[in-house]
């Protein structure tokens, strides 16, 4: 089973070169630490930022910039600084290469329910729903089931969505999971230590299994 960091880890392997990637909120702040060094992309968050770096280290942090998510963080040689408009712009015009998200819920259908519980506060919704309408590509980091057990790949979203058939691949603490556009979860890799059978019992929603599925590596 994968923590935080392995979750993290494993999508840093969906990054290629040249890719303008947004981070949500959570699990994908992290996958900044783990991109290659030798690899060419730009991060960006919806409050004004492009060209972000790593969490800063203790000593060289600087509290003026943070991340969507209120982290403190780093900013690349070349990065610039402007208003979440300007941010926005760049979103809407679907500019954004990759967007990785968190997600309390997925359907096998790719709909994603990520911004509120009913009877909980919530401060809005941010800047997801833009997101999950305008990236070229969705992946979640999320946990395959809640803290009771209940599955969080489902047959159908329980609760309020942000976006509908958006989400092309997941990475939870469990396993990889390609969305096809014709519906369903294709298992694709199984975390360390985990059975396809702990999986299969750990999904709500269609499950595809096809040939024998590998351990995931994470070096």
């Amino acid at each position: 089973m994968l923590d935080k960091i392995g979750i993290a880890k494993r999508i840093a392997q969906e990054v290629r070169n040249g890719m303008y990637i947004n981070l949500g909120i959570g699990i994908p702040t992290l996958v900044a630490n783990y991109i290659p060094t030798s690899m060419n992309v730009v991060l960006q968050s919806e409050n004004g930022l492009l060209g972000i770096g790593p969490f800063p280290t203790e000593g060289k942090v600087d509290p003026d910039l943070i991340n969507a998510g209120k982290q403190t963080i780093t900013m690349m040689p070349g990065s610039a600084l402007f208003s979440s408009a300007d941010s926005f712009g760049m979103i809407r015009g679907g500019k954004v290469n990759l967007t990785i998200l968190g997600a309390m819920e997925v359907s096998e259908n790719g709909d994603i329910a990520n911004w509120k519980v009913p009877g909980k506060m919530v401060k809005g919704m941010g800047g997801a729903m833009d997101l999950v309408a305008s990236a070229q590509n969705i992946i979640v980091a999320m946990q395959h089931c809640s803290k009771d057990g209940a599955s969080k790949l489902l047959k159908k979203c329980s609760l309020p969505i942000t976006g509908l058939n958006c989400v092309k691949k997941i990475v939870s603490d469990l396993a990889v999971l390609d969305v096809l556009p014709t519906g369903g979860f294709k298992l694709v890799e199984r975390a360390p230590g985990i059975s396809v059978e702990q999986i299969k019992n750990a999904t709500e929603g269609k499950l595809i299994i096809e040939g024998e599925i590998l351990e995931m590596k994470l070096a």
